[in-house]
């Protein structure tokens, strides 16, 4: 389980981006699994996620989670829509009310939490390669802008992730993100006829042109074993057949 230092400053909100461990499932999925959508067993799933919510200190029926889709789409969450959110397919979650848990879901991809210390409105996303090539970052900023915050009052903190050590890519995604931007050359590394990516730093520099101040990174590879994460890459190149999802979680006190 880590803790960003700079959300860790805020007392009116609470927040984890927890590891593999602590949990009840077994095999594959041992033991902190909760993907709601892995072929683990579903009471375990379901057992898991109760302990997260009663890590941070409300109950599993004020927890909202999607179903994720590499989208930019977003949820703004009130008070009569909260349980809905299970059902409905996108990448982010915002609110401000108190007591709700924002949770997304990962297992290399980068969980994002943002908090906006003066309107006291917070933010989870999932942003994988494509979430965060198609704007899932930037569109919940703006809509944190357009709420009346100010970009200096909110702080970002980036979860574990993969390095981008393990992030080999092909040419063709490489080509794609310079079509965009041409300055994106800085997020690959070539090593031995082998291109690199940087989805960690592509997110933080993102954050960065959008005027935030302060971004926390947790420098935590997730296809590294010695972190006790799950990580889909890692599962693949074993062979397994599914694999875990790590939680990420934001609450307003």
């Amino acid at each position: 389980m880590f803790r960003s230092k700079e959300l860790a400053k805020h007392n009116k909100i609470k927040h984890y981006f927890f590891n593999r461990t602590g949990g009840l499932s077994k095999g594959i999925y041992k033991s902190l699994n909760c993907g709601v959508g892995s072929k683990d067993n579903k009471i375990s799933v379901e057992k898991n996620l109760k302990i997260v919510c009663k890590k941070i200190g409300s109950s599993y029926k004020n927890m909202t989670l999607l179903n994720q889709v590499h989208s930019n789409k977003f949820f703004f969450l009130n008070k009569k829509s909260k349980f809905l959110s299970r059902k409905l397919k996108g990448d982010a979650l915002i609110t401000k009310e108190r007591k709700i848990i924002l949770g997304v879901l990962t297992a290399d991809c980068a969980p994002i939490l943002i908090y906006d210390k003066k309107l006291k409105i917070i933010a989870a996303i999932h942003a994988g390669w494509k979430g965060a090539y198609r704007g899932i970052v930037k569109r919940v900023v703006k809509y944190f802008i357009k709420c009346g915050s100010e970009s200096e009052n909110l702080i970002a903190a980036i979860g574990p992730c993969i390095s981008q050590q393990n992030y080999e890519i092909k040419k063709d995604f490489k080509s794609r993100f310079l079509r965009q931007n041409k300055k994106n050359k800085i997020f690959f590394k070539k090593i031995k006829n082998k291109t690199y990516f940087s989805l960690n730093m592509y997110i933080y520099y993102q954050l960065k042109t959008l005027g935030l101040k302060k971004i926390d990174i947790i420098k935590k590879n997730t296809y590294s074993p010695k972190n006790y994460l799950f990580s889909a890459r890692r599962s693949i190149h074993k062979k397994e057949n599914d694999y875990g999802r790590n939680i990420s979680i934001i609450m307003i006190n």
